[in-house]
């Protein structure tokens, strides 16, 4: 038996996590201008991640579309080597459920729309049922007006004639449908109709948090080729939302598969460690748990580039 003093030596190196680092792709990127408070904002997020060799950045928003910020930092700083990206995010300060807003935001150049994220009634509920909600979300640096709670089925637990004008715009643009911050129960019916519309590209953000899809959820979500991000900042030491253990962390990854898990970081928020020590950590935790390098570079690289198509 090993005695108190020996050193179990780590199952990487530094150098192995600088170099699955290199390439990796950032799905989930909160810097600012934001009504939130952030650390960095969109040209400095460009920054820290060219210089860890990151590929690419998905800019997130939940008021606005970064995509215009996107598309200037792709003209005017194409010298860092970073692609960066961003989408439509449905909620209230868009119009909601507006096909106009998601229209306008492909003419731009956006290569993903969220489903309500803030304003979805699921979110809105959750927030009022748990005590502790602004302690687990950041919250706006000043009141906002109340949020109209946003679902994508009517009453009749039909799918709204609206969102299907919004699926369609997404099936001809071949873009990201993600389901944002919708209930695992109204995303069945809404990625069903989606594909039904030749929806190809289809993606559930932290499915376990909020969503509250199950393990068994997620592997009936694979067995349908959808991919799952997980939220890096929920188990990052030193992260105000560091909920998780790195044994949840293998289990979700068996339930939706090493093919079709994302690792993002969903960071950003003024306190939290930076996107890239996000990276570095959760790296260094799949390795701990027993993925092999080839398997870490497909849940930070290779899943992400291929959902997005790049």
């Amino acid at each position: 038996m090993a005695s108190d003093t020996t050193q179990i030596a780590a199952p990487y190196s530094t150098e192995t996590v600088d170099a699955i680092l290199r390439g990796s792709i950032d799905l989930h990127c909160h810097s600012g201008p934001s009504v939130m408070p952030r650390y960095l904002d969109h040209i400095e997020a460009m920054q820290e991640a060219s210089a860890a060799g990151l590929r690419a950045v998905l800019l997130k928003d939940h008021y606005y579309s970064a995509t215009p910020v996107t598309e200037l930092l792709n003209k005017h700083y194409s010298h860092l080597g970073v692609l960066m990206l961003s989408g439509v995010p449905l909620n209230n300060s868009v119009g909601g459920l507006n096909v106009h807003a998601v229209e306008h935001g492909l003419k731009l150049g956006a290569r993903l729309v969220w489903m309500p994220t803030f304003s979805s009634a699921n979110h809105i509920a959750h927030h009022k049922h748990d005590v502790h909600f602004n302690e687990k979300f950041p919250q706006t640096t000043q009141k906002m007006l109340e949020s109209i709670p946003l679902t994508v089925l009517d009453d009749d637990g039909k799918l709204k004639e609206e969102v299907k004008a919004i699926l369609d715009l997404i099936a001809a643009a071949d873009v990201v449908l993600s389901a944002g911050h919708l209930h695992i129960s109204e995303i069945w019916p809404l990625f069903e109709e989606a594909r039904k519309r030749g929806v190809k590209r289809l993606l559930v953000n932290h499915p376990t948090y909020v969503v509250d899809a199950s393990l068994d959820d997620m592997r009936q979500l694979a067995k349908e080729g959808v991919y799952m991000e997980h939220s890096m900042c929920m188990w990052v030491p030193g992260s105000k939302f560091r909920f998780y253990d790195p044994e949840f962390l293998g289990q979700v990854i068996e339930a939706g598969t090493v093919d079709l898990t994302i690792l993002g970081s969903d960071l950003g928020q003024k306190g939290n460690p930076t996107i890239v020590d996000g990276f570095r950590s959760v790296i260094e935790t799949a390795l701990e748990i027993g993925y092999s390098e080839a398997d870490v570079r497909k849940m930070t690289a290779t899943n992400a580039a291929t959902l997005m198509g790049l």
